[in-house]
Parts: structure tokens; C-alpha cells; sequence
């Protein structure tokens, strides 16, 4: 007679995989948008330097997405 066990997963692991794919993945989204926008920036500078405040305001938006992440994951361990 063969007996079989069932493994139940870890709801704990399960809340930390998802807070670190939450803020994984909001960060690699944000790194990827910032690197379009600084090198858009760059450029517009390169050509007129008063644009300056303009580029550094658009560089740091996407920042505030990975803010985002980081809250939910928050929400998800508590």
C-alpha cells in the first residue's frame, strides 16, 4: 500500500513572493521608463539648457511608481 503526503504551501512565503514582485517589478518598469525619459532629457538640454527643471521633474515621475510598489507590498505582509 503506497501512502502519499500532501505538501500545503506557506501562506507566509506566498505573501513574500508576491511583495517582492511587487516592488521587482515596479522597479525594473520604472528603470526602463527612465532611461527613455533621461536620454530625452540629455538631449533637449544638449540643445537648450533652460529646459533643465523640465528634464529633471520627467526624470523623477516614474520614480514615484515604484513608491506605489513598495506600499502594496507593505498591505501584502501585514
Amino acid at each position: 500500500m503506497v501512502t502519499e503526503t500532501l505538501t500545503v504551501m506557506d501562506p507566509a512565503g506566498l505573501k513574500a513572493i508576491g511583495a517582492g514582485l511587487a516592488v521587482g517589478l515596479t522597479g525594473i518598469a520604472s528603470a526602463l521608463a527612465e532611461k527613455d525619459i533621461g536620454s530625452a532629457a540629455i538631449g533637449a538640454m544638449a540643445e537648450n539648457e533652460s529646459l533643465f527643471g523640465k528634464g529633471l521633474i520627467l526624470t523623477v515621475i516614474p520614480e514615484t511608481i515604484v513608491i506605489f510598489g513598495l506600499v502594496v507590498s507593505l498591505l501584502i505582509i501585514q
